[in-house]
């Protein structure tokens, strides 16, 4: 089967699901391997952005979506759904990155993080379908635990979890303050910096100074030369004879 025809499913299919198709199922469905099936995605990925198209193919873990691009949402929304638009809160947001980076987390330790009660929060994400319920516990009342759904990676445009960006490393201090290590590492750097600078200078000048006290020295000899040279030269005296 052509290329061609093969994108030409893979694009029909994605258009009639409407939903994120699992590469398993492409390859049950074209009775291709996977590596040919992902190079085929790849190649129609780079033609629906050179040819500037509204819409794009995007990867989100496992699975493949045709989605409008995120540019022209502010033209789409108000034609399909007359809703105001969705906006989390900063609580909100606080609570969706709690949980993205800690999938399968309760509402106690998300509270005990945050230091307030996260219900609200808790029940905004899952209205928008940013989270969802990733079963019990084994903690002393089986509470819920939550993790972030395959929409929350197309709203922020991740292909999975991995591709968070890395926190910051932190320690405490002696007043059980947040110090934030990579903050710390920075000073220390600079300070290096600045030691190693100061010692470079400090070499430099010496080299300047041994330099210059080498020249003169040497200015000295080649006078010393010439009056050596000039001595050597110069006629002995004649001596009187007795009569």
């Amino acid at each position: 089967m052509e290329n061609k025809k093969i994108e030409g499913i893979i694009e029909a299919i994605l258009f009639a699901a409407g939903r994120p198709v699992k590469i398993e199922e492409f390859i049950l469905n074209l009775e291709i391997n996977k590596e040919e099936i992902e190079k085929i995605i790849k190649q129609m990925q780079n033609d629906y952005e050179k040819e500037n198209r509204g819409i794009e193919l995007i990867k989100i873990e496992n699975s493949y979506q045709l989605c409008t691009k995120k540019e022209y949402y502010e033209n789409i929304y108000p034609v399909i759904d007359n809703r105001s638009k969705p906006r989390l809160s900063n609580a909100a947001l606080e609570t969706l990155s709690i949980i993205a980076y800690n999938p399968r987390v309760t509402r106690p330790e998300i509270e005990s993080i945050r230091g307030v009660s996260a219900d609200a929060s808790i029940y905004k994400l899952l209205e928008y379908n940013l989270i969802e319920e990733a079963g019990k516990s084994d903690l002393p009342g089986k509470p819920m635990t939550y993790k972030t759904t395959q929409e929350f990676l197309k709203m922020f445009g991740y292909t999975s979890l991995k591709d968070l960006p890395e926190l910051p490393r932190y320690k405490l201090d002696s007043n059980k303050q947040i110090v934030i290590d990579e903050l710390v590492e920075d000073e220390e750097e600079k300070e290096k910096m600045e030691k190693s600078n100061k010692e470079d200078y400090i070499e430099k000048k010496q080299d300047k100074q041994n330099i210059e006290t080498k020249q003169v020295n040497n200015t000295e000899n080649k006078e010393i030369q010439k009056v050596d040279e000039k001595n050597l030269e110069a006629p002995e005296p004649e001596r009187e004879e007795k009569n």
